[in-house]
């Protein structure tokens, strides 16, 4: 998408629009003129879709989350074992993000994620995403017959998480040259 809006989702381009203000910027230059005049759109724009900068960084945070929870759901939709389901969502973690390197500043430099590691109890308040994975390595350890010990569990859950994530910290870094095709990368 061009940084311009040229009828089309008015309300996404202001959400990406916001992205990129925050990701140069940072989150105190934000606001709804900002995001407007980024748009070529009329200042009072964005009001048809948000009341105010803190209702815009909620869609923010919402879009992306939702956009990339999708996104590993549908990775995992064809998987027949947990192992299976843990290495297509890592694939597609990376993936997101190589097409989507804002988006990753964006989460992980910018906002405040939760993500509780206790294997033994639910947490409504956590990402989107960290409780999928969370599901899916209880449904490994559940297949796997594994009988570890909670602190065990909860450092596996851990490295699988920052294995993928460093990797795709790694793939959006600017200025970070590999040989690697990250989106083709054989993760085990």
């Amino acid at each position: 998408m061009s940084d311009t809006y040229h009828h089309g989702n008015l309300r996404q381009a202001l959400i990406e629009a916001g992205i990129r203000i925050i990701n140069e910027q940072g989150e105190e230059q934000l606001s709804l003129r900002k995001v407007a005049a980024a748009c070529e759109v009329s200042h009072a724009a964005p009001y048809a879709h948000f009341k105010d900068k803190e209702e815009l960084l909620a869609a923010m945070q919402n879009s992306v989350n939702e956009q990339f929870t999708a996104l590993l759901q549908r990775a995992i939709a064809s998987a027949a074992s947990a192992e299976q389901k843990i290495l297509a969502m890592g694939r597609a973690y990376i993936s997101f993000f190589c097409h989507k390197p804002d988006y990753f500043t964006f989460l992980f430099g910018k906002q405040k994620l939760v993500a509780h590691l206790t294997m033994d109890e639910e947490h409504e308040e956590d990402y989107p995403p960290f409780k999928l994975l969370k599901a899916v390595f209880r449904q490994y350890l559940a297949e796997s017959g594994a009988a570890l010990p909670p602190t065990e569990q909860e450092v596996g859950l851990i490295k699988i998480w920052s294995s993928v994530h460093g990797m795709a910290a790694l793939a959006c870094m600017a200025g970070v040259e590999t040989t690697i095709d990250w989106e083709q990368i054989k993760l085990q």
